[in-house]
This record gives C-alpha cells, sequence and structure tokens, in this order.
C-alpha cells in the first residue's frame, strides 16, 4: 500500500526494479482511490506470488505541483538470480542510482565493481544493504563506465551482470544583462553557452511567451550563441527576456529584465475650483511617464498674487489620491487660495501647473444652549444664533415639528440680524412650559450653500410620581418591599419614605421609615408582629418636592414560632414499654399563629444513654392533648419534653419531667448455666444473674424448668421450682436418666426467657427386676428361660444372672447363671425330667446387682405344648420406621407362628407382601409402618399338644395435626397470635414453627417457638401492611401440616389531605410555599412527598420531591399566573393524592381573576360529558368485573380452606385410635364392590315431589327380573335409568394429601371427558349369575344429556361385585378406592353445594357417617358421629374414603312459623308418633338422629336400646340383604309403575340416613321392601348412583314377610350386615303410610369422597 496526500491530488503509479509493474488481472491487480481527508491510496495485490515478482517496488505520486516517491524491496523465496540490467545514462553534477536486480532469496550480500575495484572506493559512492549504488554529483571523466553487480547466493557461488553508464554534460549559459535605454534607442545583447555537449538548442522567451517577429525584436542564432536585436527600443519592450538552452543532458536558462524610461507628462491639468465650508473637494491634477512619476502640492495663502508656495502637509483631512488629485475631506475658510501640481521621475525637467481655490460659507449655527432646565407652569425662553452666507433663513421646530406662532399662542419666534458680525439671533418663548415640553427644541439656519441646525434639549422639572410598590417578602416579624420609581419629575429623587399601619388602625397612628436613600429600590420593615394585617404606603421626593401617595398594600405577616412552651405536662406509665403524656397548649399570646401539632421529645435517662431525644409528632386536637409512648424500654427512666409547633416552626420546650415504665418480664436467660450430677437421683443446677439492662424490672427469683428425655424419644412431664437463690437442688429424680434443665429470672411482670436447654444424666443405680420372665421346657433336661428388661433400668445392663433351684433335691443355694445383656433369654441345661424347678433373674449395672423377678416353676418334658417365650404390650415407634414384633416360641413337636391383627370384631391373618414378613424365629417384621398398621397385633404358636398366644398393641407415632391459629390483637407494627394445638400425632410436641410474609410476597419468614407457647407477638411490622401467617406444630416424628394461612393487618392507613388545613400559606408574584402539616399520616409515617405543579394550558409538569417535616417552596414561579398542583404522600400503608389550583400575585401584589372560558359553559359541559359518559361506563365496567372475580376468588379461597379444614379433620382426627377386636362368629357372604374410582356428586332430589312427574326412580318388579330367564343363560340382569341429573359437579376425584403415615395406591387413568361434564345422567345394570357363580358384575353408563328425552352415551364405567365368604375381606360393603390422591377444590364445591342449599337454611349441617376404605388390605372400617362432636368424635383410619353429609331438616315449629304445611319432611328424620311401633325404630336409627330431641323424647316411653360397641352396633344395626337365585337382564321401560328398592354403591356411605328412609330401605334382594301401587308416591333418595333392583310383585304383605324372613337370617343370599343397605320391618309400614301422604317425601344426601 502506498498513500499521498496533495493538492490537487496525486496520481501513483508503480515500478518494480524501474519497470512499470505489469498487470496480470489473474495475479497482479492494482486499485486506487481517494479518502475523504484528500489522501490517495493505491493497493498492488500479488495473489501466489512467483520469484520474478520480487525486487525493488517504488511508488510514485505526481501532481502539477510535484513529485515524491518511496521504494522498498520485497523478497521472494527462491533460486536467486539477476534480472537484465539496461545502460543508464547520468547526468554531470546530479545524483544516480543504480539498482542490482536481483530475485529470489535467500542470498548473503551484493557487492558493486568497477573496472575490478570493489566500490565504495570515494566518497561520492554509497552502497546500501538492499544492493542499490549511489553516485553523487557524478562527474564524466570519474564516473562513466562498466559497472559489476556481484550477488553471493552460496558460500564461494556467485552471479553476476555488469550495467555501463554513460556521463553526459548538460549546457553553461554565461551570464548577460541588459543596459539602461530609453525610448527611441539601439539595443543589442548576445547569450553565449560555454560549455556542454554537442548539438545544444537556444531559444528566447518574453515574460514566459514566445518572442513574435512582429514585437520589433530580432533574434539571430549560431551554434553555441544567440543574439535579441531591438531596433528602435519602446515601452512595450520592457520586461523579463529569457534564454533557454538545452542538450540530451538537460535544458537550462537565464532570465534578464529590460527597462525603456519616459519623462513625466500631464493627463488632466488642474484649473481654479470653489470650495464649500465643511463639504469635500477634490482638485484635479493627473501626470503619466516612466518610471510613474511623483506628484507634489503646494499651498499659497491669499486670494492675490501668490507670494511663496509652501508644502499642502497631508493628514487625514488632506490626502494625495493615487491619480494625483488632492483630496480635501472638511473644507475650511484657511484652505482657501493658490495651489500647486508639481510633477518628476529623473526622467527628463519636471513640470507643474497652478489654480485658485475660494472658499463658500454655509449658514451655520454658532451659538445655542444644548440643555436648559425649566419648572413646570413657569416662561421658559430659548436663544439661538447663526451665520454664514447672505440672505439667511432661521426656522424653530418641535421634535419633528415645525413651530407655527399663529396657529400655537403658547410659542412666540423673535429675529434679529446683526449686520456688524453677520449673525442672526432668533429667540422661541414658552408661555408656560409643561411637562410635553421635556423634548428637543431645534433651531435651523438656511441659506444659498447650506443648512445649519442646533439642538437644544428642554427639561420641564417637576415633583416625582407616586413609586410602584409590591412585596417581595413577607416574615414573621419582618417584610421586605421592593418599588420602581416610574417618573421621577425630571429631578433626582433626593429619598423615600414608607408609612405603615394595622389594617384597621386610621393613619394618623401610622409608623414612618423616613428618608430612604434613593440608590435603593427595596426596604426591610421589621418589628412586626407575626399573623398581623398591616397597610403600607410609600412617597418619593425630588428637589421640587414630594410625590403624592402610592397606591396602598394590604399585607398579613406570617406565623412565627411559638413563643411559649405546653403547660401542666404529665406522664403516666402504661406498659413496661409506654408512657402516657397530657399537656395544655401554651398561652394564646405566646402561640404566634395556630397550633399546628405538638413535637415529643424523650430520652432514656440511664447510665449507657446518648442524652439524645428522640422525636415524634402529633396533630393538635384542642387545648388539652395526649400522646402514647410507644416502643420504650423496659423499666427504664425517660425524660421528655414537649414543644408547640404552627406552620412557622416549633416553640421551646417544656421542662424536663421524668417517668419509669412498667417492668416487665426480663429478656436474656441467667448466665453461666450449670448442671451436675450428684448422685443416681439428685442434680445440683447453678447459674448467675442476668445482665442488669435485661431484667426490665425488679428480680423477684428464678424458676428452674426441668423434665425427663426418655430412650424412646419421648418427653416426661415438666417441672419446675421457683427460688431466689442462684441454686438449686434437684431431688427425686429418675435414675440413670436425661433430664433437659432451663432456667428463667421472673420479676413482678411475669417469666422472663428461658435459657438454652442443658441436658444432664443422673448417675447409675441398682436396677429394678425384670419386667416379666417365663420359663418353659424344650427337652427333658432343659429348659428356656425368657425375660422382660427391667422397666427401670438405672444404668446400662451389663448383665442378667438367671438362678436355678428345686425345693425338692436338698440343695442349699440356687444354681446362677450369667446371660448376655443383649439375649434375652437363656437355656439351663442339665436338669432331672419330672422334677419341678424354680426359676427367677436379676440385672446387673455396675452400680450391682438389682431386685429379682418374679419366680416361676417349671419341669422338663420330653412332649411339651407350645409356648412362646416372647412378652407382649405396647410397643411405640414413629411411622416411616421398621418394626420387629418377637414371637420367638418353644415346644414339642416345633409350633407353628400365625400372626393376625384384629379389626373390630374379627381377627384378620397378617399379609405377607413387601411390607410386611414373617421371619424364621416367627418375628413379624413391618417395614415403613403408617397409622393404619396401629393395633393389636396376636401371634399364636400351636402344636399338638398345645398352643400359646401373645398381644402386642403397636402404636405408630406420626406428626402432629395442624394448630387452630387466630389473630388476637394488632397495632401499628406488630400482630399477636393465639393457636389451639390440634392432636400430638402420638409424641409430644416439642415445639412450633411460625412462618410469615407480607401479602403477595413470595418470600416466607421462619420464627421457632417454644412448645409451651400459646401465642406469640410478631415485632417490628410494616405499618397499615396485609401479612400471611401459618403455624406448625413438630413433635418426635417431624413437622406436622401447616395451619390455614391466615391474613392480618397492621393498624394504619395511607395519608390524607385534611379538608380544614389550607394547601398554600403564602403566595406572592413568584413564589408559593407549601402546608405540608396538612397531611395526616394515617398512623404510618409519611416517607415521601411527592410534588407536580405547572401553570395552566401547559403539558409538561414540575417535579419536587420531599419530606413531610420540610418548608417547602415552589420558586421562580410566574407573575399573575393560574397555576395547577398535584401532591402525593406516601407511607408504608399507600399513598395519598391531594389536587389544587392556585394562582400567583401581580406586580404591585393584587390577585387575578380567575381564568374564564372563551366558549360557553354549556360546550364544555357537553363536551365533557360526551367523553366522559363512555370512559366512566367503561371503567365502572372494569371494575364490576375486577370486585366479582376478586370476591369470588376470595369465595373459592374460604371454601377451600373450609373444605381443607374439614376433610383434614375428619380424615385424620382419630386415625391413630385402636379398638377392642370383636369376637364373634364368623359372618355370612358380604358383597365386595370394587369400584376402581371414586366420584364426587352432591345428588339434588329437589324435584322427587310425587311420583310420576319426576322419574329419577324406576320401578322394577321382581317378577319381571325373574320371568323368561333362559336356562342356558349363564347371568342375568335388569337395566334402570336414572335420569335426575345435577349440575356443575367436577369430575373424579381422588386424595393424596391426607395424612402422613397413608399409603396412597398407583392412580388410574382418568378420561378427560370428566373435566367437560356439567349434567349427568346414570344407568346401572346388575347382573345376577347363578348361585354358583363366585361373583357378579355391576355395571355403571355414563351419559350426557342433550336435550329432555335425547340421550347420547359418553363413556362406561364397569365394577365387579362379589360374594365373599372371606370374613378378613369382604367387610362391611368396603369401598376400594385406588385412586388415592385429592385436590380440595373439588371437597371445597361439595361444601359450597350442602351449605348454600335452598332447604338447608334453617337446618343443622353435620358430618354423619364416614367409610374409609384401606386400597392395600381390602379393610374398612364405619363409624358414627356422636352430636356432641360431630367434627372430632368418628373412629377411622386415615387412608382414603368417604364421608357422608346429612342435613336435618328444620324443626317443626319452623313450618308452623308461617312456612307452607304442605312441604314434605324426610320420614326417618321426623315420623308420626303413630309410626312408632316398636323400639327397632329407634335402635336402628343413627346416633346423629337419636340426639335429636324429638325421637329422644319418644324413646323415653320405651324399653332402652342394648349397649353395643361402637363399631359393632354400626354392624348389628344393618338389615339383612339376599339375592333372588335367578333372573333376566331387561331394560324397564320408564313408564312403569313398579315398587323399587334403592341400593346405593360405594358411595352410599350410611343410606340408613337417607336411604332407608325412602321406604326402599336396604332390604335383601328379595323383597327388602314394598311400595304401593303403581301410582304410589313412593320416592328414592338417592345418593351418588341409584341402583335399582326388582323386588317381589305380590302384595306388600308377602314382601313384608320375605323382609321378615331376610331379617331373620332366612335370605337366599346369606346373612349380611351392611352399613350402607341399612333396613328395618318398620320400613315396610313406614313406605305404606308414605304413598297415602300427598306432597310426597323429600331428603338429600351428599357424598362426601
Amino acid at each position: 500500500m502506498c498513500a499521498a496526500k496533495g493538492a490537487p491530488p496525486p496520481t501513483i503509479t508503480w515500478t518494480l526494479d524501474d519497470e512499470a509493474v505489469a498487470r496480470d488481472p489473474s495475479r497482479v491487480r492494482a486499485s486506487q482511490y481517494t479518502l475523504s481527508d484528500g489522501s490517495t491510496v493505491s493497493h498492488v495485490n500479488v495473489s501466489s506470488p512467483e520469484i520474478r515478482d520480487g525486487g525493488v517496488y517504488r511508488c510514485a505520486a505526481r501532481n502539477s505541483a510535484g513529485s515524491a516517491e518511496y521504494q522498498a524491496r520485497i523478497n521472494v523465496r527462491g533460486s536467486p538470480r539477476i534480472r537484465d540490467m539496461r545502460n543508464i545514462t547520468a547526468v554531470a553534477g546530479r545524483n544516480t542510482f543504480i539498482n542490482c536486480r536481483v530475485i529470489g532469496y535467500p542470498y548473503y550480500s551484493i557487492k558493486w565493481y568497477k573496472e575490478g575495484l570493489l566500490l565504495p572506493d570515494n566518497h561520492r559512492q554509497v552502497v546500501y544493504e538492499n544492493g542499490t549504488l549511489k553516485l553523487s554529483d557524478v562527474q564524466k571523466v570519474l564516473d562513466e563506465g562498466a559497472y559489476l553487480c556481484s550477488v553471493l547466493i552460496q558460500p564461494q557461488i556467485f552471479i553476476s551482470q555488469t550495467v555501463y553508464v554513460q556521463v553526459k554534460v548538460p549546457p553553461l549559459i554565461q551570464p548577460f544583462d541588459f543596459p539602461p535605454t530609453s525610448i527611441g534607442k539601439l539595443m543589442y545583447i548576445a547569450c553565449v553557452v560555454s560549455s556542454g555537449d554537442m548539438p545544444i538548442h537556444i531559444t528566447w522567451r518574453k515574460d514566459g511567451q514566445e518572442i513574435v517577429p512582429s514585437s520589433g525584436v530580432n533574434i539571430e542564432t549560431k551554434e553555441y550563441m544567440s543574439s535579441l536585436q531591438i531596433g528602435k527600443v519602446s515601452l512595450k519592450h520592457n520586461g523579463n527576456y529569457t534564454c533557454i538552452a538545452s542538450n540530451d543532458a538537460a535544458t537550462v536558462s537565464s532570465e534578464r529584465q529590460l527597462t525603456v524610461t519616459v519623462p513625466p507628462q500631464f493627463v488632466v491639468q488642474p484649473n481654479n475650483q470653489d470650495g464649500i465650508y465643511g463639504k469635500a473637494g477634490v482638485l484635479n491634477c493627473s501626470v503619466d511617464g516612466y518610471p510613474p512619476p511623483k506628484v507634489m502640492w503646494k499651498h499659497a495663502k491669499g486670494i492675490g498674487n501668490p507670494q511663496q508656495y509652501h508644502p499642502v502637509p497631508l493628514t487625514g483631512r488632506i490626502q494625495i489620491m493615487g491619480n494625483g488629485s488632492l483630496l480635501i475631506r472638511h473644507v475650511l475658510e484657511e484652505d482657501r487660495g493658490y495651489y500647486l501640481c508639481q510633477a518628476s521621475n529623473g526622467v527628463g525637467s519636471d513640470i507643474s501647473k497652478s489654480m485658485v481655490l475660494t472658499v463658500k460659507i454655509p449658514a451655520m449655527i454658532t451659538s445655542h444652549p444644548n440643555t436648559t432646565m425649566a419648572i413646570k407652569g413657569q416662561i421658559k425662553e430659548l436663544n439661538c444664533t447663526a451665520r454664514g452666507e447672505w440672505p439667511i433663513i432661521i426656522r424653530w421646530e418641535r421634535g419633528d415639528t415645525v413651530i407655527d406662532p399663529d396657529r400655537n399662542p403658547r410659542y412666540a419666534i423673535t429675529t434679529s440680524p446683526n449686520e456688524k458680525s453677520d449673525e442672526v439671533l432668533s429667540t422661541l418663548k414658552l408661555k408656560p412650559a409643561e411637562r410635553g415640553d421635556s423634548v428637543f427644541f431645534s433651531c435651523h439656519a438656511i441659506n444659498s450653500y447650506g443648512e445649519g441646525r442646533g439642538l437644544i434639549q428642554l427639561t420641564v422639572q417637576e415633583p416625582p410620581d407616586p413609586p410602584e410598590l409590591e412585596v417581595r417578602e413577607v416574615k414573621d416579624r419582618s417584610m421586605n418591599l421592593r418599588w420602581t420609581q416610574r417618573f421621577d419629575g425630571n429631578s433626582i429623587i433626593t429619598s423615600y419614605d414608607i408609612e405603615y399601619k394595622n389594617k384597621t388602625d386610621p393613619w394618623e397612628l401610622k409608623h414612618a421609615t423616613r428618608k430612604i436613600s434613593p440608590t435603593n429600590n427595596q426596604a426591610n420593615i421589621v418589628d412586626l408582629h407575626p399573623a398581623q394585617v398591616y397597610s403600607i404606603r410609600m412617597f418619593s421626593y425630588n428637589k421640587i418636592g414630594h410625590s403624592q401617595a402610592s397606591k396602598e398594600l394590604t399585607i398579613s405577616t406570617e406565623e412565627a414560632q411559638p413563643d411559649g412552651p405546653p403547660m401542666e405536662v404529665f406522664l403516666q406509665p402504661m406498659t413496661s414499654q409506654s408512657i402516657r403524656v397530657t399537656w395544655k397548649a401554651p398561652r394564646k399570646e405566646l402561640q404566634n399563629g395556630v397550633i399546628r401539632g405538638y413535637q415529643i421529645g424523650y430520652r432514656e435517662n440511664g447510665p449507657g444513654s446518648n442524652g439524645q431525644y428522640s422525636i415524634v409528632e402529633m396533630k393538635a386536637t384542642g387545648d388539652s392533648e395526649v400522646y402514647t409512648l410507644d416502643n420504650l424500654k423496659k423499666f427504664a427512666q425517660y425524660g421528655v419534653v414537649v414543644q408547640a409547633f404552627n406552620r412557622a416552626g416549633t416553640g421551646p420546650s417544656s421542662s424536663e419531667i421524668n417517668a419509669t415504665t412498667l417492668e416487665d418480664v426480663p429478656s436474656q436467660p441467667p448466665q453461666n448455666v450449670r448442671a451436675i450430677s450428684v448422685t443416681s437421683d439428685e442434680a445440683v443446677i447453678t447459674w448467675a444473674e442476668p445482665p442488669r439492662l435485661t431484667l426490665h424490672g425488679v428480680l423477684k427469683g428464678y424458676r428452674v424448668v426441668f423434665w425427663s428425655l426418655f430412650p424412646d424419644g419421648e418427653w416426661g412431664e415438666m417441672q419446675n421450682i421457683t427460688t431466689s437463690r442462684e441454686q438449686v437442688e434437684l431431688r427425686g429424680l429418675e435414675k440413670f436418666t436425661n433430664y433437659s434443665v432451663q432456667v428463667l429470672a421472673y420479676t413482678q411482670a411475669g417469666d422472663g426467657v428461658r435459657s438454652n436447654v442443658l441436658y444432664i444424666q443422673t448417675r447409675e443405680d441398682h436396677p429394678g427386676p425384670p419386667a416379666g420372665i417365663k420359663a418353659v421346657p424344650s427337652s427333658t433336661s432343659s429348659v428356656v428361660v425368657s425375660w422382660l428388661p427391667p422397666h427401670k433400668p438405672n444404668g446400662i445392663i451389663r448383665k442378667y444372672t438367671i438362678y436355678c433351684s428345686s425345693p425338692g433335691s436338698g440343695q442349699p443355694a440356687p444354681s446362677e447363671y450369667e446371660a448376655n445383656p443383649e439375649l434375652l433369654f437363656y437355656r439351663v441345661t442339665h436338669l432331672n425330667r419330672g422334677q419341678q424347678y424354680l426359676i427367677w433373674a436379676a440385672a446387673v449395672t455396675t452400680a450391682g446387682r438389682g431386685n429379682i423377678s418374679d419366680k416361676v416353676t417349671v419341669e422338663p418334658a420330653g412332649k411339651a405344648p407350645a409356648k412362646i417365650l416372647s412378652f407382649g404390650g405396647t410397643v411405640t415407634t414413629p411411622w416411616m420406621k421398621e418394626v420387629r414384633l418377637p414371637c420367638s416360641s418353644v415346644g414339642e413337636p416345633t409350633p407353628t407362628i400365625k400372626w393376625t391383627k384384629d379389626s373390630e370384631d374379627t381377627a384378620i391373618p397378617v399379609t405377607l407382601d413387601g411390607q410386611r414378613l414373617i421371619m424364621a424365629n416367627g418375628t413379624l417384621v413391618l417395614r415403613s409402618v403408617k397409622a393404619e398398621d396401629s393395633g393389636y397385633y396376636t401371634c399364636t404358636a400351636t402344636n399338638t399338644l398345645g398352643f400359646d398366644t401373645i398381644i402386642v398393641n403397636l402404636l405408630v407415632q406420626v406428626p402432629p395435626d395442624q394448630p387452630r391459629l387466630t389473630v388476637s390483637t394488632t397495632s401499628t407494627s406488630s400482630i399477636t397470635l393465639a393457636w389451639i394445638p390440634g392432636d400430638n400425632g402420638g409424641s409430644s410436641i416439642r415445639g412450633f414453627v411460625l412462618q410469615y410474609s407480607v401479602d403477595n410476597m413470595e418470600g416466607w419468614r421462619d420464627v421457632f417457638i417454644s412448645s409451651s407457647e400459646r401465642s406469640f407477638k410478631l415485632d417490628n411490622l410494616r405499618c397499615g401492611t396485609w401479612y400471611k401467617v401459618k403455624l406448625a406444630a413438630k413433635n418426635s416424628v417431624g413437622a406436622g401440616r401447616i395451619s390455614e394461612i391466615i391474613e392480618a393487618k397492621t393498624h394504619g392507613r395511607e395519608p390524607q389531605f385534611n379538608k380544614d388545613h389550607p394547601v398554600f400559606t403564602h403566595v406572592n408574584s413568584t413564589h408559593a410555599r407549601l402546608n405540608l402539616q396538612g397531611w395526616a399520616s394515617g398512623g404510618c409515617p409519611i416517607t415521601a412527598v411527592l410534588l407536580e405543579f405547572r401553570p395552566k394550558g401547559n403539558w409538561a409538569w414540575q417535579n419536587v420531591r420531599t419530606n413531610a417535616t420540610a418548608d417547602v417552596f415552589l420558586a421562580e414561579l410566574r407573575e399573575a399566573t393560574w397555576y395547577e398542583l398535584k401532591m402525593k404522600a406516601c407511607n408504608s400503608a399507600g399513598c395519598g393524592n391531594q389536587s389544587s389550583q392556585f394562582a400567583t400575585l401581580d406586580y404591585d401584589g393584587s390577585t387575578i381573576p380567575p381564568i374564564k372560558s372563551a366558549r360557553p359553559e354549556g360546550d364544555d359541559v357537553k363536551k365533557l360529558f360526551s367523553i366522559g359518559c363512555p370512559v366512566i361506563l367503561v371503567t365502572l365496567v372494569v371494575a364490576l368485573l375486577f370486585v366479582i372475580r376478586k370476591k369470588r376468588k376470595e369465595k373459592r379461597l374460604k371454601r377451600l380452606r373450609d373444605a381443607k379444614s374439614l376433610a383434614e379433620m375428619l380424615i385424620s382426627k382419630n386415625n391413630r385410635s385402636f379398638d377392642t377386636p370383636v369376637k364373634g362368629p364368623p359372618q355370612g357372604p358380604r358383597l365386595h364392590i370394587d369400584i376402581p374410582r371414586v366420584q364426587l356428586l352432591i345428588e339434588d332430589k329437589e324435584g322427587i315431589k310425587q311420583i310420576g312427574e319426576d322419574k329419577a326412580t324406576i320401578p322394577v318388579t321382581d317378577t319381571e327380573f325373574s320371568q323368561n330367564m333362559n336356562p342356558q343363560s349363564f347371568c342375568t340382569g335388569v337395566s334402570v335409568h336414572h335420569p335426575a341429573l345435577i349440575q356443575n359437579t367436577g369430575p373424579l376425584i381422588d386424595m393424596s394429601d391426607i395424612r402422613p403415615g397413608t399409603n396412597p395406591v398407583s392412580r388410574k387413568s382418568v378420561k378427560s371427558t370428566h373435566s367437560t361434564r356439567n349434567r349427568y345422567s346414570s344407568q346401572w345394570t346388575l347382573t345376577k349369575c347363578q348361585s354358583s357363580t363366585p361373583a357378579r358384575t355391576l355395571t355403571s353408563d355414563w351419559r350426557t344429556v342433550g336435550s329432555q328425552h335425547g340421550i347420547a352415551v359418553t363413556e362406561s364405567d364397569s365394577y365387579s361385585a362379589s360374594l365373599s365368604q372371606d370374613t378378613d375381606k369382604g367387610r362391611n360393603s368396603m369401598v376400594s378406592t385406588e385412586s388415592a390422591s385429592s385436590t380440595y377444590e373439588e371437597l371445597a364445591r361439595a361444601y359450597e353445594h350442602a351449605k348454600l342449599e335452598e332447604h338447608l337454611q334453617h337446618a343443622k349441617f353435620e358430618i354423619t357417617e364416614c367409610f374409609i376404605s384401606d386400597s392395600s388390605s381390602d379393610q374398612m372400617t364405619t363409624g358414627t358421629n356422636d352430636n356432641a362432636d360431630s367434627m372430632t368424635s368418628m373412629s377411622t383410619p386415615s387412608e382414603t374414603g368417604l364421608c357422608r353429609f346429612t342435613a336435618s331438616p328444620p324443626k317443626p315449629q319452623d313450618y308452623d312459623r308461617g312456612r307452607p304445611t304442605n312441604v314434605a319432611v324426610p320420614i326417618p328424620h321426623r315420623a308420626n308418633k303413630s309410626e312408632w311401633t316398636g323400639k327397632s325404630d329407634y335402635c336402628n336409627l343413627p346416633l346423629y338422629m337419636k340426639t335429636d330431641p324429638f325421637f329422644r323424647k319418644q324413646s323415653e316411653l320405651r324399653d332402652p336400646c342394648p349397649v353395643v360397641p361402637p363399631r359393632e352396633a354400626s354392624i348389628r344395626s344393618l338389615a339383612q340383604r339376599a339375592y333372588h337365585s335367578q333372573g333376566r337382564h331387561m331394560t324397564l321401560d320408564s313408564s312403569k309403575q313398579q315398587q323399587a328398592l334403592t341400593v346405593g354403591h360405594a358411595g352410599l356411605a350410611g343410606l340408613g340416613a337417607s336411604g332407608g328412609s325412602s321406604g326402599g330401605g336396604s332390604g335383601g334382594a328379595v323383597g327388602g321392601t314394598t311400595g304401593g301401587p303403581s301410582g304410589g308416591s313412593s320416592t328414592s333418595s338417592l345418593p351418588q348412583r341409584t341402583l335399582t333392583m326388582p323386588g317381589s310383585s305380590s302384595s306388600s304383605a308377602q314382601s313384608a314377610a320375605a323382609a321378615t324372613d331376610a331379617a331373620s337370617g332366612g335370605a337366599t343370599g346369606g346373612e349380611s350386615r351392611d352399613s350402607l343397605l341399612e333396613s328395618s320391618s318398620s320400613g315396610l309400614g313406614r313406605l305404606d303410610r308414605q304413598k297415602q301422604a300427598a306432597g310426597g317425601a323429600y331428603s338429600k344426601s351428599y357424598t362426601l369422597v
């Protein structure tokens, strides 16, 4: 790249070894461009370089101004060689460069030789590193010849080439010159070349141009000479002549000048002239010649003959022009006379010519006053004198107007000439002078040669005008005034006077400020009274007199800080951290304004305090005030002062008064708590007093709290000892037991903070006796002894000693055997068969041997019945642990081991799976135990000679239940919470974890609380802020479920501006002071105030940010302008807004009128209405939608919480209760319905008023079911439709979020169509197979109803119903829910439907029955709520299941009070007295109904019901059910009127409260109930899905007989007690009476799954 810069931009060329770079488009390319700065850049790009591309590259830049070049060598690797070198011609006397054109690389060196000599050999020769040879000042003789370039390419290997240099000599011109000459002479000049190579060419040029023959110049040229000849020289021959000689070597030239002289001569001669005085004049005189002549002017004074000429002095007024004329800029009288113009140039004689100048005088004013004064109302004369060439005319002008005395008689003009002095005097008289005469008057003199004017400034003086007064600033006791003096009376102001008074006083009582300096335009008025109204006026003075009074201003002074303190300050301690302060306002005369509020300063007067006051503010409310200081230090003395403030500031403070806060509990525990174990049952606890500053009161004593920690993780009872000393002895402790100890100090206010838990262990002691001992024979000579560890080991058991003695053997001492402490059995051998032995045992610790156990008698035997060595009892374990229940046995033959688990009245064999395992030694291993694993386990060892059993009560501990959290109190910075703990999960609660967060924030903060606390105060919260709080309990198992999230708000709200306070305290023309004291903090301190203001009509707002206590001034406002103001005050609770308008005052302190619209007011209203209505409407709609959505969300959240709480309580409350097994004979066949999923539905049977109107239940007769039976058919069945629909029920749900410890089973896929169901119709089909068939199939078809009569099938569910003789599995119509997870949203939906039913407005709502199933073991228990605690008294395991809502109708008296008499009352809830025929009616009712006063009254007249255990009662009260042995499958027409039997599926838990009441009962399949005629009013309250089964077509008596047989156990299907299908004989008669009722029956059931 090569860059060059020049003007014009240069052109760049490239050469390689002195040859132009060859352009090869495929390899070598060159480019050139010009940059913005004028630089020219050229590139040469060589692609794929070759050896030939190497060499010296030269870049040459040329333009019209010159050239520049740069060169550099580029080497291309390759075999070196030398290009062909051309001969060189050099010019003598110049420098020459010879390049050795070497290409290829590398090479070692380049050398030059001439005539065998290595160059350089003289000072003119230089060889550069790149091989270039330089010859300086070339000489022909010495430097011409052949030069050899030799390149060393390898050691001893050279390449060379020769170049010949020829030297040529340039021409040399001898010097020549032109002699001086003049016009008409001859001229001959010769140009001779003295040296140079021939041939030589000689030429001439004149002024750079060729000489033409017509110029009169002849040129004669010879071999080495040329001559120039001029025959007659003239002026045109003047110029520069150049002789140019050139040959092959160079071109040289020599230049000389020829000058021709001419004598001077006039071109324009001077003539006589007139000059006008004061004007410019030119005296003409123009000459010519060569050299140019020099002109000189001379002057001779006088008009007569000139006496003597003198050179004219050339000044700024007189100058000689370029052509020789004389210029006089201002002609004066002394310029008159003779003038001589003389010219010379040294050639020939000088020339000259004279002339006369005459000066004429124009009219001019010679005398007049420039300025003059006049007093207003007096006569004034103005004089003017003029002179000049006669005649002269005088004229007067006032400003630009000519004065004509004839028209304006107030003026008079007189003129008098003076011929001696050639002057004229003129006088102008004013009669009298007025203010308007203070202008310029001019006197004009006019003649033939000009006009003169004299200006006279007349000033008419008078007293000044009053100044314009304005108020610049007003303070409490002073004000700053500024004024402007508009007219001073044309006389200097000498002083000012200011007068002021109270607005109500006359001016005679004025105060004055005299003789204010005229240099001032403002003044301060001091010693004013705050908050007063003053009137102010002003006078100005000059030499003539004083002005009138200025415009009167009315000014109000600002408020000043109060001068007096508040009075009667009184302090009263309220709590340990608050003091009430009361006081009265300062005296009225010292308030200096309206008291806006008070500042209460308080400081701690105690050791360590800094003595600085903390300040709080409050607004004034009246003459008496009260304020409570919060968040003070406990039991500390405080000094309090009070200051009043108004808008101006704060006044003096009251005298400091001291008070001490009340005592509080100590905030830190005792220090250096130590515990020392003295004996096995005694320990000593020592400590030191807490720091004095943390006692917060007078120390009353100490309390030591301690409790034991048992090896199983449980805590013992918490005990405490009170003492006033710093040491206490704990006596009567459990031996070798861990204890937790805490110490606290207490004051009059209560207990302080406990110390950290200190752990101590009592020392070992003698152990207690073994808790149990067994001895069983194992052979004819040995027995096996087993025992239990002591209840109180009192140390580490080191060994056990077993004693064996035979009373009849005569041995005096028993035999002793030692056993390993880890083995709780021992085999005693070498005994005699048939001899009895006494066996006992004792434990041994490091303290010694303990008490012995009971003695047992044993006799060795060959054949022994089965005996169990292990012991029964209670085993407690945390959930999700592995538990081993030992059952070691002996006997001959070897016994077999069987484990069963008691459940209600039966013992169910333990199912062996991955979670349950029986080891070879009989130990039952339960892995990952859960709550449902709790219960009584029985181990039975059996052989041919007998059996033995032990019962183990397994208690599984789970995390605690959720506490019930409430808010007790709130303040501006705290929230106090209280709670009631839930169930502890079988383990003592260790503590609570409280979490809280700001509403709408993600982060939660944790607070850990002691287990003994039942309330907590959250401090240091933000004022006026919503918080969310939740609580969880912890026990030894872990953290329990979190409570419901509750929300609470601290006191306080956003700031608001008090409408009674003015927005501004002061406004003038350029400033406005805001009243920020008008903001009410809302209970939370104001953190910032944002102000925005703008002139009305402007778009841009100006912003000011400040705090609530600062004085804010809006400065640099425009005068007399309306402004808009927006204020926004913010605190932690939010922001408040206030808008206002204000106007600045005018410059004189006056107010401005309101802005009036140019358009009619009606137009603005219409425009506003047309724009505002749509906006307001849209805003209201959006706000309404937002409010509705928010309320729905809140209601939904509340329902969700209620349902969640309800479900958690129902499902988990009694999951750890254990029931005593009920012994009894095995039950008959059970109906087991295995439903793969459970649907949550709430069926609304409100429309079932009479049969026939709503075909919700289709009666099917037994005859129809059994006729046309095909003997070849394996199964027969009947299908019924259930068109009674419900709305807005949710999809299938499951419950995975149950109690901890449950075992959710795997979920089954739920069809997506469930989520889109709106209304349902179901068709149940019961297929009844032959008696030999072990199972039946129950199917349900779900249909979506598109219209009233149209049904479209959407999906089908299939359930299996099987008869089971296995009493361990077929349990009370169990429901196995394989989908064991749930969303609380569905529970909330069910809960909402039940709570908000129209007919439940006066009803009593409670949970009546729950059915819970264990899907892993197919076990279920049922429970019936007692009315005393319908939420907590159920005994149900924690697995998934279903609960039943029952809504009891209103009391009869509710219907008597204005309600319709024909409203049907559900019969099972309100039966007529005539219906009560026996005690079975009452005894068969659920417990929640028995508690009703109506039924209790009826039961008093009859025998009491038999006492049955709760769970057994729910079983034994069930009616028996039988199935017909034959039947057929058919779909009945809905128009047929038959009796119906309603049978519920798994969702029908507790149908005894509803299904049985409808007359359908839960009787056997052969005719559990009978209805009336086909037109009867028998109805069914269908829960969830209703199965309508065929009944007998015979009379009601036959049906009753059949039901009676079923009840007595004669049902063909076998005996079955089913809590889902409850029935009694009273139900038969009840149905008969029900069909006679006009209104039918109405009932509702709600199934919660």
